[in-house]
């Protein structure tokens, strides 16, 4: 049995920041290569990375000459290529700087006739910024300190699930950005929204506007890169008034100005009696919040999930057989 100790390890970012710096700028590139070979989605959906058992994957991309996955394997420390046909190509993350990493991954892609183009520069990081193939700045790469974060990333896909169960209407898969590098989760009301202001570093205005388009209440976790501690964050677009006094759980849980968001440091979580209630509590009252005040469907939209055991009586057939599964 996994203890609380090891599901959610201490994350102080002081002694990983350099490898988080390093990682974050790999994710880019790699989360590129998926930009570019795959037809775009409302809210951007098509460019995330997923959690896979090994570390964060691309999932499935079609190339004109082949299917192929990269996947970030955070076990064994290396960066794999696996194709359609077969092939299988990888490499060590350790001792490679941004640039060196680009020009291994932009060659394995040729090697196996799946060379692609991307826009080679950094996005949603403000300056100054260097081009992937000129950073030789960032190389740094502690892989213990990636192993805990890898465990914490575990620990919140697994909860932000379970949140995200609870809802009916459109939400979002559980799914890593790696412009701002976090792992999110998005509701949505089935409303427009007002055009969103723009102004995020490095990205186009058009590309935010259409990703907050619609009314949604989003909630998700940062490594600490900005925030200076890891945390959990909510919040909603348009933000409904009266929803940054609102009351919201657990204790420790705060509005934050200058982000305009709610935020709970990871490190109450970690610490909480039980971790995963502790998150859910700030997941669904940061909800029901934007929900309430924002005046969405609830009735429509909220869902209560069937029980486990209640499942596997449906699917073995002991019970509730009316139901279709």
């Amino acid at each position: 049995m996994t203890s609380n100790h090891d599901a959610w390890p201490p994350l102080p970012l002081a002694p990983w920041q350099d490898t988080l710096e390093t990682v974050h700028l790999w994710t880019q590139i790699v989360g590129k290569v998926r930009l570019a070979l795959t037809p775009w989605v409302n809210h951007s959906w098509h460019l995330t990375l997923s959690l896979s058992a090994r570390g964060l994957t691309t999932g499935l991309i079609h190339h004109p000459h082949g299917a192929f996955e990269i996947e970030f394997d955070f076990r064994r420390h290396c960066l794999l290529v696996v194709t359609g046909a077969g092939e299988r190509r990888s490499f060590a993350l350790q001792g490679l700087r941004v640039a060196g990493f680009y020009q291994t991954l932009m060659d394995t892609l040729d090697e196996l006739g799946l060379g692609v183009e991307i826009w080679p520069s950094p996005t949603e990081l403000p300056d100054p910024i260097l081009a992937f193939p000129e950073d030789e700045q960032h190389a740094a790469y502690d892989p213990e300190a990636v192993t805990r974060y890898w465990q914490a990333l575990l620990s919140v896909h697994r909860v932000l699930n379970v949140f995200r169960a609870g809802f009916c209407g459109k939400v979002s898969p559980v799914h890593f950005f790696w412009g701002a590098f976090d792992l999110a989760v998005t509701r949505f009301s089935g409303r427009t929204a007002p055009k969103y202001p723009g102004g995020v570093p490095h990205c186009p205005d058009w590309v935010m506007e259409e990703a907050y388009s619609h009314e949604l209440s989003s909630a998700g976790f940062w490594p600490g890169t900005g925030l200076g501690e890891a945390a959990f964050y909510a919040y909603a677009y348009p933000e409904p008034p009266g929803f940054k006094t609102a009351r919201v759980g657990p204790v420790g849980a705060v509005y934050h100005a200058g982000l305009g968001e709610f935020i709970l440091p990871y490190e109450t979580v970690r610490l909480a009696a039980d971790p995963d209630a502790a998150l859910l509590e700030f997941l669904q009252s940061t909800y029901v919040a934007a929900a309430e005040l924002g005046r969405w469907n609830r009735v429509a939209l909220d869902y209560t999930p069937w029980p486990a055991a209640t499942v596997r009586q449906v699917i073995s057939g002991q019970g509730a057989s009316h139901h279709q599964t």
